[in-house]
């Protein structure tokens, strides 16, 4: 393990398990319902996140959070875009309490993960986010997790549950099954659903880089409100995660990952082979609770059209009461107990 090269976050470890036994404390965990999942009553906001840590896993040096006790069962939690780890700092210090080691990172293109080399393509394909997962856990020895994500991180964990089944415990994936492919993606959409991801449109042209480029922090705040409609945050809760979009491969990675989806640009050759397989959209055998927001602003399957892809032990639970597209930051009780009911089942 590297030594950080970053300033660390302010708070310690002894601080976060303290917010974890209050939380605990005030959190239900009454069995939820499979087709509505009432949000348990949200634990106490944690005050931060113990100093992060730096780790060099295959291309990149990966900053991530480390809670809980060393020898826990391991959960592994992922973001999406434009969000970053904090979207589990209510979740983290629930799961550290109930004895699990959990981990966060910063996706490639977030906070403080950096790329070893400049000559790396800044590439954001789906594949290069699963492999960087697997990577993470070889430098940690980490042979087996719970993974858990939503919009990217939901993706990437399906990818890893799909194409190393034998590395994945179980999965909390919200929106469900989220693996493309190229092909796929040149079918068009109805134009109410084209018209929902206007942004990647947008990302398909010069202008839309320099947009993105000039008004990063504007544009992830837009998606915000759009993507969870009565999410009600507050400026510094947006600052707080909007800091981690100031990496300097973000704008590339982003760009990379909307025009690779459009097959705009190329990926790697080394990733040819998992996306031939991923095209094939492989099922998905651990076992898997999906979740979805009844106030869903972005573009979301009907969890009807997914739960064949779940071959192994599945449940889906709708949390209702206004959550939007990211739960484990709108409804962290119920996301934290999913992850506890999947480790389970």
């Amino acid at each position: 393990m590297q030594p950080s090269r970053f300033p660390p976050v302010d708070q310690t470890r002894r601080r976060l398990l303290a917010s974890a036994t209050a939380a605990l404390a005030a959190m239900q965990l009454d069995p939820i319902s499979p087709a509505i999942a009432q949000p348990a009553a949200a634990p106490p906001r944690a005050s931060g996140f113990p100093a992060l840590k730096q780790i060099e896993a295959g291309v990149l040096t990966i900053g991530y959070v480390d809670a809980g006790p060393s020898d826990g069962p391991v959960v592994i939690l992922l973001h999406g875009w434009p969000y970053d780890i904090h979207s589990y700092i209510d979740v983290v210090p629930v799961l550290a309490a109930r004895g699990y080691r959990v981990i966060v990172p910063h996706l490639r293109g977030y906070g403080t993960t950096r790329f070893l080399s400049d000559a790396t393509p800044r590439n954001g394909q789906q594949a290069a986010l699963a492999v960087d997962v697997i990577a993470l856990m070889d430098a940690l020895k980490i042979e087996k997790a719970v993974l858990g994500g939503y919009d990217w991180g939901a993706r990437t964990a399906n990818i890893v549950a799909a194409l190393w089944p034998q590395r994945v415990k179980a999965m909390v994936s919200v929106s469900g099954y989220l693996i493309g492919s190229q092909s796929a993606n040149r079918m068009p959409l109805p134009p109410k659903a084209e018209q929902d991801w206007w942004y990647q449109y947008y990302f398909a042209t010069e202008r839309g880089r320099l947009g993105y480029q000039q008004n990063t922090h504007d544009f992830a705040r837009l998606i915000w409100q759009t993507a969870s409609p009565r999410w009600a945050f507050d400026d510094a809760t947006f600052a707080r995660s909007a800091a981690s979009l100031d990496n300097p491969d973000h704008v590339s990675i982003t760009i990379h990952n909307y025009r690779w989806r459009l097959g705009l640009v190329e990926g790697e050759a080394r990733y040819d082979d998992l996306e031939q397989r991923l095209a094939q959209a492989p099922s998905i055998a651990v076992p898997t609770i999906t979740l979805e927001g009844d106030a869903n602003g972005a573009p979301h399957p009907d969890p009807a059209a997914y739960a064949r892809k779940f071959s192994g032990w599945y449940q889906h639970r709708t949390l209702s009461g206004g959550v939007g597209h990211n739960p484990p930051q709108e409804a962290p009780a119920a996301f934290a107990e999913a992850i506890i009911a999947v480790d389970r089942a």
